[in-house]
């Protein structure tokens, strides 16, 4: 009997199979039939340090038997203020007001509509949301409707609004870039935000800029009190080599998304985060302007519990060291799979390391994607190419030998699957 499930990003009709994962523990996944898979992508990106990790588990354990959920609409419990105090003193200021949601786009969505609800409660009429060319902020209607329009989106376009596109910082072109900015900042009617991925696109093909462009985007947005977004879903809890992207680059966004590795990638949770301008914009007697979103599940105890669980691992053990380990185990083994004639563009930032497969059509359909899944797969490792961009995103637990054994099949599949 085939099943019910309807998988995510899958296409059913190619009949590819479907592993079922009897449990985890560390940089490893284990199937119903006893094969161990070497997780390379972090279970899509948010396991930070590792599945299973007992201190999570056992927060979750807790929590789950004193307080399981309660509605957040003017209640609260004290894993929700912990967490929002936390992650205030973790922060740079202004960021002072924590938002919580359940997922990376719905963080996106938050964030969206606190920077129009802004501008709508200020009497101004700012609607035009500016948008990185490449970028991906996930799969609602407002998010997919900032990301790059393509095979993600297409038939979901009538839903989508306009957005004002800037061109991706590409090596050599940073100044089109920040130009680009400019002109869309200063035009008439003012745009109401500008949202980005700090330093790397992820679904757009892990894209790398430097921090300077960062630091100067961030300026020109300011200059002209165009609000800025940071989707820090993908990059935040060390994913670059810092607590954030925006740190390595001396910024402080008007507004932050924060998701996976929130609650060490364990279970659901997303925070968005507003400086105090823009949650005045919405204080007032007037029940009319209060911020209308919420989700039922919106601060879920538990979660919070497991985020708790999070910090205090970050406070209590070197996690920084360990990212600092890993990205220099990942850059050396990068630089050996660099020097195979196939691969373009190696890159590198904190925990991520990714490169281009030599590849006519380049695109997130490459025939590539589908054969070096399935040549991974039959090696016991779980790797999701984008196209034809192969990354490697480890748990910040990976030894040695298992990442040893991912660039060992990368570095196989180079030389004789890709050809």
């Amino acid at each position: 009997m085939s099943s019910p499930v309807w998988h995510p990003f899958t296409q059913h009709g190619l009949g590819e199979p479907i592993p079922l994962v009897s449990h985890a523990e560390g940089a490893a996944l284990y199937t119903g039939d006893g094969r161990r898979f070497i997780d390379a992508i972090s279970s899509w990106w948010v396991t930070t340090h590792g599945h299973g990790n007992p201190r999570i588990a056992a927060a979750i354990a807790d929590q789950a038997a004193r307080l399981d959920q309660i509605v957040f609409a003017g209640w609260t419990h004290e894993p929700a203020e912990a967490l929002a105090r936390a992650l205030v003193e973790m922060l740079p200021a202004p960021l002072a007001h924590v938002f919580f949601s359940d997922s990376g786009s719905t963080s996106v969505e938050v964030a969206l509509k606190m920077a129009l609800g802004f501008w709508a409660h200020r009497g101004e009429g700012r609607h035009r949301i500016l948008v990185m060319e490449h970028s991906y902020h996930g799969d609602t209607i407002g998010a997919m409707s900032v990301g790059a329009r393509g095979v993600f989106n297409r038939p979901y376009a009538p839903l989508l609004f306009d957005v004002g596109t800037i061109p991706y910082p590409a090596a050599g072109r940073e100044q089109a870039t920040l130009d680009a900015l400019e002109a869309a900042c200063a035009a008439s009617p003012a745009p109401a935000a500008f949202i980005v991925e700090p330093l790397i696109l992820g679904a757009g093909g892990m894209l790398v800029y430097p921090p300077r462009i960062l630091a100067e985007m961030r300026a020109v947005c300011a200059r002209h009190g165009v609000l800025f977004i940071a989707d820090e879903v993908m990059t935040g809890w060390g994913r670059t080599g810092t607590f954030t992207a925006c740190e390595q680059a001396g910024v402080v966004p008007d507004i932050m998304c924060l998701s996976k590795g929130l609650t060490g990638g364990v279970i659901p949770l997303a925070v968005t985060l507003a400086t105090p301008a823009i949650f005045d914009a919405h204080f007032s007697e007037d029940r009319g302007r209060m911020f209308f979103h919420s989700s039922s599940y919106t601060a879920n105890p538990i979660a919070c519990a497991a985020a708790n669980a999070n910090i205090a691992i970050w406070h209590d053990e070197p996690v920084l060291e360990r990212i600092a380990d890993l990205g220099a185990r990942q850059q050396a083994r990068l630089e050996r799979i660099a020097a195979l004639p196939a691969v373009r563009s190696p890159r590198r930032l904190g925990t991520i390391a990714a490169f281009d497969i030599a590849d006519g059509e380049g695109s997130y359909l490459s025939a590539i994607a589908p054969r070096l899944m399935a040549f991974c797969r039959d090696r016991s490792i779980l790797l999701r190419p984008l196209g034809n961009t192969v990354y490697v995103m480890p748990p910040y637990c990976i030894d040695d030998a298992d990442l040893d054994a991912v660039y060992a099949a990368l570095t196989a599949f180079v030389e004789d699957g890709a050809a």
